[in-house]
């Protein structure tokens, strides 16, 4: 992306826009890996495993919520009615904690010491709170100020969810609040979607391991690292590292076994047209059918997806660090989170914070950093990078806008589509 006087950024004309029209647009690509993927089969989950798996079952309230009158303060249950007739003070016939068979309040001029979550004493309807009254012996006194409302500080039998109520439909991915609602209801086990193996593969002649000596002709890997990370924080703890070198054999050798072995494969690089860019062949020789190659859009237009015989997805991404973070965010989390059992997610928009202008045509993917003072609303800077190869220019960035093909300027205060990094 270049940065032009007067706050436009604009990105490099293309040589090979002739190309252009026989791409898939960003919308015709994503439809196709979408029709490709579906969910995961399902697998029997403990409950206490089952934090940030996909749920594939309705959680039921198996009785009333809560199952009884519950206290809902420390203090004394009593008879609203005998207040209501004019009596002030009161005996203490006994206490309730939480968790004990509840008592009987004997009479109207009686009440029980209650605990917070105990269950309402038989008799009683109504919770006066130990700051309400003054205690002398075995009796109580409300102040003479104070009024008490019938069945104040009582958590009604049912008042939350009636037994047979649907709490948590499927398709969610369980946080705390779902563990709890699915602990309280009796679920030792639940029904999940089954965690997707990944395979990330970084490519390339040129790459060497982080810790390695690195000759001044080589790079560190770093895409497969960030995939990893990526796939990782958006919920898909299976995910193991790969490098290939650009010796086709090789290359045949290994996707072979990773095809068959993992749910999802991730490669990073030899997917363009240079000589060494074995990957399409190699995947073509394997059986795995090309739904699509070339996307008009910018970073990322040699972007490659496919099923193997066993509809395993494939996905070739550009081998440039921006390029590659780019495609998996816009194609394949999503694609992920289809075989995951979740539904699709709302669409997020920022607002531009200056005038973008974006040539060639294509459809342009934009690092931005949203501004800290936008309030409400997303305000998207755009960050400025030099190529798609520039990935220390995504550092301190939140994540990227799309602005449409054919679209030419966008004003500042453009509503763009924005995928966040996280």
């Amino acid at each position: 992306m270049n940065r032009r006087p007067g706050g436009i950024s604009a990105v490099r004309s293309d040589p090979g826009s002739l190309q252009w029209a026989a791409m898939l647009s960003v919308a015709e690509a994503e439809q196709r890996v979408a029709e490709a993927v579906g969910p995961l089969p399902t697998e029997d989950c403990a409950l206490l495993n089952a934090h940030g798996r996909v749920l594939r079952q309705p959680l039921v309230a198996d009785r009333d919520l809560p199952p009884f009158d519950r206290v809902a303060m420390d203090g004394y249950a009593l008879r609203h009615a005998a207040w209501a007739a004019g009596l002030r003070r009161w005996r203490v016939a006994g206490l309730q904690p939480a968790g004990a068979i509840p008592l009987a309040v004997p009479a109207d001029d009686a009440c029980i010491e209650v605990m917070t979550g105990a269950a309402l004493p038989r008799g009683a309807d109504t919770v006066v709170p130990y700051e309400d009254v003054v205690r002398e012996g075995d009796f109580v006194t409300l102040a003479p100020d104070r009024k008490l409302e019938a069945g104040q500080a009582v958590h009604r039998r049912g008042s939350d969810r009636a037994a047979g109520a649907v709490i948590v439909t499927p398709g969610v991915r369980l946080g705390g609040v779902e563990i709890a609602v699915a602990a309280a209801c009796g679920y030792a086990h639940l029904t999940v979607t089954q965690q997707p193996k990944i395979a990330v593969v970084a490519t390339g002649d040129e790459l060497v391991e982080v810790g390695a000596a690195v000759a001044p002709h080589q790079i560190r890997r770093s895409n497969d690292y960030a995939l990893r990370a990526m796939l990782l924080a958006a919920g898909h703890p299976q995910v193991e590292r790969y490098h290939l070198r650009d010796l086709r054999q090789e290359i045949e050798h290994r996707l072979w076994h990773l095809v068959a072995e993992y749910d999802v494969v991730l490669l990073a690089g030899g997917v363009s047209k240079g000589k060494f860019d074995f990957v399409p062949q190699v995947l073509d020789a394997l059986g795995v059918r090309k739904v699509f190659q070339g996307v008009a859009q910018r970073p990322g237009k040699p972007f490659w997806f496919g099923l193997s015989p066993r509809r395993t997805p494939v996905f070739a991404l550009p081998g440039n660090p921006v390029s590659c973070c780019v495609c998996l965010h816009r194609y394949v989390r999503p694609a992920l989170a289809r075989m995951s059992g979740l539904p699709a997610a709302a669409p997020l928009h920022a607002r531009l914070a200056e005038r973008l202008a974006v040539r060639p045509p294509l459809t342009a993917f934009v690092p931005v950093k949203l501004a800290p003072d936008a309030g409400p609303e997303r305000r998207a800077v755009p960050v400025a990078a030099n190529t798609s190869g520039d990935f220390a220019s995504l550092a301190g960035s939140d994540g990227f806008v799309e602005l449409p093909a054919g679209g030419g300027e966008f004003p500042a205060g453009a509503a763009v589509r924005f995928w966040p990094w996280a």
